[in-house]
């Protein structure tokens, strides 16, 4: 993974170029750990060669995985970072999935192989954003 952060006195702007072979959420968290974020804005395009997304079934507060068992594009790729309950980043992402055949498959980004590189945008915000966990929904939700 390359990046760069562009800075300027309210907020930074970092741009990660992520390898192929390397995991996509994983790579993202880990790289929010490093540089300390606790509120940002995530977008990205690029492509996978499998991934797994979520959709959020709200009456068994879990998420139902969706395997992507092929090689898909990255149509969108869209989230944001905020603190954790454990004080440590952590990433809502939603993701589009275009399939060779047009088709596509979309929810929370729970893991992607990048194939061949995936293109991040993170925006930090000047606020500080707090996820809390809501056991009446078995999500944590940003507290503002």
């Amino acid at each position: 993974m390359k990046s760069k952060s562009i800075e300027s006195a309210a907020e930074r702007t970092f741009v990660l170029i992520l390898d192929q072979g390397e995991e996509a959420f994983k790579t993202i968290t880990e790289f929010a750990n490093q540089q300390g974020i606790s509120g940002a804005s995530v977008s990205a395009v690029g492509a996978f060669g499998e991934a797994k997304v979520g959709w959020f079934d709200l009456a068994a507060k879990k998420c139902k995985p969706i395997p992507v068992g092929e090689q898909c594009e990255v149509l969108s790729l869209i989230g944001d970072v905020a603190e954790g309950d454990d004080g440590k980043p952590s990433l809502h992402l939603h993701a589009v999935l275009g399939l060779q055949d047009g088709s596509v498959r979309g929810g929370h980004l729970i893991s992607g192989s990048v194939r061949p590189t995936l293109e991040v945008t993170i925006r930090e915000t000047v606020a500080h954003l707090r996820r809390k966990k809501r056991p009446d929904l078995g999500i944590a939700l940003i507290s503002i």
